[in-house]
């Protein structure tokens, strides 16, 4: 039986506003006349944002999900009925009691490298300075670009964006695609950053050579794991496709052990009927070596196993 309401707990980012205003959107379609209301909760990431990742007291607890320990902690005192989450944001071993009921339509999947002159990555000027705070990001740009400096970065997205303007510019970001287009930041075309006054220049990066984020582009939404009509009522937005390809790229990241500060780029495409999915996987403790890289497909109905056959491949 559908509730009467639902309160959906969210970040108070803009980007993490306009994912909530989405997954509202999507509720009030799929049940017209259910009462969906909006609790901000600030994270412990969100909190610290002076800090970098690296220098969080418990460096474990980013793995653990700093952007979203505390939405989980209103979820289990029935605060709220469901939170929306970024799913790249999501650990892949989520927490007891704890479960993601739906995923949207996934959004793209893609990197951009965002900067104030046409560079590419191979025209990025030698030495440059590129902000990211993804250690995947930065591992595949110095296996890719060796001579690069990558200079940390924190902060929403518009925030990350303005790092390649005024003073110390940097000379490039990278940031993802999907947070880029709900903020309406990146054209149509996918070349071009309009943000204040200012235009900069986008350039959306193959999946195939730089790999993205396990979840990326993918919007979930949690409930605990025995509100069962919660968990019904959102089901209603889940999207199969979607779903099938998340869990892939998240099972291979629990049975690695890795979390969402791991170098490790999955990459998860559906042809007819067939699941694909390449991973690159770098060496935490010497990200100088190479990666190992993987591919390999199985029906869509078998994603699991499919992650488990990537890592039996490692």
């Amino acid at each position: 039986m559908t509730p009467a309401k639902i309160i959906l707990g969210t970040r108070g980012s803009e980007l993490a506003l306009t994912q909530t205003t989405m997954v509202t959107a999507a509720l009030q379609s799929a049940h017209p006349h259910l009462q969906i209301e909006r609790q901000i909760i600030q994270t412990s990431g969100d909190k610290r944002q002076d800090l970098r990742f690296s220098e969080f007291s418990d460096v474990a607890q980013v793995d653990k999900g700093i952007f979203i320990k505390e939405l989980e902690i209103a979820l289990a005192d029935k605060q709220i009925a469901a939170a929306v989450h970024s799913l790249k944001d999501v650990p892949s071993d989520l927490a007891a009691g704890f479960t993601i009921a739906a995923v949207l339509p996934r959004a793209a999947i893609e990197d951009v490298l965002v900067s104030a002159h046409p560079y590419t990555l191979e025209t990025l000027p030698q030495g440059a300075r590129v902000g990211t705070s993804s250690v995947r990001r930065a591992a595949q740009l110095k296996f890719l670009r060796p001579d690069v400096e990558i200079v940390e970065i924190r902060g929403n997205v518009p925030t990350r964006v303005k790092k390649v303007l005024g003073e110390n510019a940097l000379d490039a970001v990278l940031l993802a695609a999907a947070g880029l287009l709900r903020l309406g930041l990146l054209n149509a075309n996918l070349s071009r950053i309009h943000i204040d006054t200012h235009t900069l220049y986008g350039l959306v990066l193959d999946p195939v050579k730089f790999l993205p984020a396990a979840g990326q582009g993918a919007i979930a939404i949690e409930c605990r794991a025995d509100d069962q009509s919660t968990i019904a009522a959102i089901r209603a937005l889940n999207d199969a496709e979607t779903e099938a390809r998340i869990t892939a790229e998240r099972e291979f990241l629990k049975i690695l052990g890795a979390g969402c500060q791991t170098p490790v780029g999955a990459h998860t495409w559906v042809t007819e009927g067939q699941l694909h999915m390449s991973v690159r996987v770098f060496n935490e403790a010497d990200l100088s070596l190479p990666p190992v890289e993987r591919e390999a497909k199985r029906p869509v109905a078998e994603a699991a196993q499919l992650a488990k056959d990537l890592a039996g491949m490692l």
